[in-house]
């Protein structure tokens, strides 16, 4: 198995456990999510260790790799025996890396959080989709089934329905322009953060299903994974495919990096 770089630690005393979800049923444009978090395993491999943000090595915060939870055809089913495994590594913090954004729903249930922040083009506020109550459009949907709030960073795509339902008062929805200028408030509470790749402008990140433009620069995705960190109580990297040339799984494991880096310090 490919372990990611640096994640040296011993899965029973990490702090921090890698958990490839390479869940690939309901994407509904380019698919091949499936090879997601093998691809960030490889494309990683040309980091430094270090990080001059921090002062930190990499090799030196307690990170392991727990490998891949393959899925079978049954999402629901998927979902609850990866919340499981991930419950069962606590107190590690996950860093989940996708597969399709319905992996997600694990990482958050798993962590129970009060609030939800996702890094996405999309709202993904469905109830279902095509039918499927467990697509990749559902998520912030089942996120509400948790968290009391949920923060849409970059969203700029999603059906009527969904942009009425971001009026809500525990939805939050920061469209691109505005991103760069927002400031994490959640004093006191626990924040889960998601980072859907199509958040970047496919221009950065083409290797992922559905494709948006008019998104996010790396910089400013680094700049609110690095400021969400520190009060997080899990973190993935999602929709990652291999579509490219490895843009998006390289923007992805570099953003899993300065998640650790972020959370160790603060």
């Amino acid at each position: 198995m490919r372990s990611f770089p640096g994640a040296v630690a011993d899965t029973d005393d990490a702090d921090y456990v890698v958990v490839g979800a390479p869940l690939d049923i309901s994407t509904t444009y380019q698919p091949g999510t499936r090879f997601g978090p093998d691809r960030m395993r490889q494309l990683a491999r040309s980091f430094e260790d270090y990080d001059h943000h921090t002062g930190a090595q990499f090799t030196d915060l307690g990170v392991a790799d727990a490998g891949d939870v393959r899925p079978g055809d049954d999402a629901a089913e998927y979902l609850t025996f990866l919340t499981g495994d991930i419950r069962d590594r606590a107190p590690a913090v996950p860093l989940l890396l996708g597969g399709e954004h319905t992996v997600s729903i694990a990482g958050i249930r798993a962590t129970d959080p009060d609030v939800v922040v996702s890094l996405d083009a999309h709202l993904d506020l469905r109830d279902s989709f095509a039918g499927n109550p467990y697509s990749h459009a559902t998520v912030m949907h089942h996120a509400l089934d948790v968290a009391e709030e949920v923060v849409v960073l970059g969203a700029r795509a999603g059906s009527e329905s969904e942009w009425d339902r971001a009026t809500d008062p525990e939805v939050t929805v920061v469209e691109p322009s505005a991103v760069a200028d927002w400031e994490p408030d959640f004093e006191d509470q626990d924040v889960y953060l998601t980072v859907d790749i199509d958040a970047a402008d496919p221009s950065v990140a083409p290797g992922t299903g559905t494709l948006e433009p008019f998104g996010l620069d790396a910089a400013t995705m680094r700049s609110v994974v690095r400021s969400v960190a520190p009060g997080a109580v899990g973190f993935d990297v999602v929709e990652v495919n291999d579509r490219d040339d490895g843009q998006a799984a390289v923007l992805g494991a570099k953003l899993l990096r300065s998640f650790v880096f972020a959370h160790a310090e603060g």
